[in-house]
């Protein structure tokens, strides 16, 4: 149960997104819902971002490409103005006449991400996120997502986590354990990965899907001491606890970490 303080900030969160874009695309939202930290739980006011699925009513033209995208900037702006540290709003646009097909047919009308804007496609529209959406989802505008008829595709759960932590995080892994963290960013290299890849690994092996507070618990109750300390690290980045420097032998060691889970997952078949 979504906590009333989180409820409130996401909600005017939402409704401030809904008021850009219904300005630029009037009519074009009809339902919109918030997943992510907030659906698991684990929001951070001030700190996370809105993660959010849009059914929308059917597909844009050049033009209307142009004004979502005009939407995404002046949504990002308005976040920075309002000083919401790393709490951009990113999400997936769906057409309601695609929500009921499977999750991993769904071609997305566009999506946005930070300071990205891809058209045709959304790395969230998938079984992972529906089912967030389908449990957990926080509804803003419209139907009940027990109303959508969302294909979650529970069969595929397993085998999708496991695919993107060979597409993913086996190379990610490698690449930090091989050239250390991205430029200037040791200790978010080292929370991306330690309580990333953990979250799939749950998934994997009990079917439920958890953030990241909850993936520092359960990484360090499945694997073993010698990692406890790295994703002890990760957790008080993630808390905002952190007082000491994270080195580039941190970020290495949190490499390590995410190919030892990868390796624990199991064969991709």
């Amino acid at each position: 149960m979504t906590d009333p303080t989180t409820l409130a900030d996401v909600t005017a969160r939402g409704e401030e997104y809904l008021r850009i874009a219904d300005r630029l695309l009037p009519g074009w939202i009809t339902d919109f819902y918030v997943v992510g930290s907030a659906a698991l739980d684990e929001y951070r006011p001030g700190r996370s971002d809105l993660d959010f699925i849009a059914i929308v009513d059917g597909g844009l033209d050049g033009g209307g490409l142009a004004r979502l995208r005009a939407v995404h900037l002046l949504a990002a702006a308005d976040a920075l103005r309002r000083s919401v540290r790393r709490g951009m709003p990113n999400g997936a646009f769906v057409r309601d006449e695609d929500r009921e097909s499977p999750v991993t047919a769904i071609r997305p009308v566009a999506s946005h991400v930070a300071a990205t804007f891809h058209r045709g496609r959304g790395f969230d529209v998938n079984p992972v996120m529906w089912k967030v959406l389908a449990d957990r989802g926080i509804r803003i505008r419209g139907r009940a997502p027990s109303e959508l008829g969302l294909d979650v595709e529970p069969d595929r759960l397993r085998a999708w986590n496991l695919a993107n932590l060979e597409s993913y995080w086996r190379p990610w892994g490698e690449r930090v354990v091989q050239r250390g963290p991205l430029p200037l960013r040791p200790a978010w290299t080292v929370a991306w990965g330690v309580l990333g890849v953990p979250r799939l690994h749950c998934t994997i092996a009990t079917g439920e899907v958890i953030g990241k507070r909850s993936a520092a618990d359960y990484a360090a109750a499945t694997f073993g001491p010698e990692w406890h300390a790295i994703i002890d690290l990760a957790r008080r980045w993630w808390e905002g606890s952190l007082t000491a420097p994270v080195t580039a032998a941190d970020a290495r060691r949190a490499g390590e970490f995410v190919l030892a889970v990868v390796a624990s997952a199991g064969p991709t078949s």
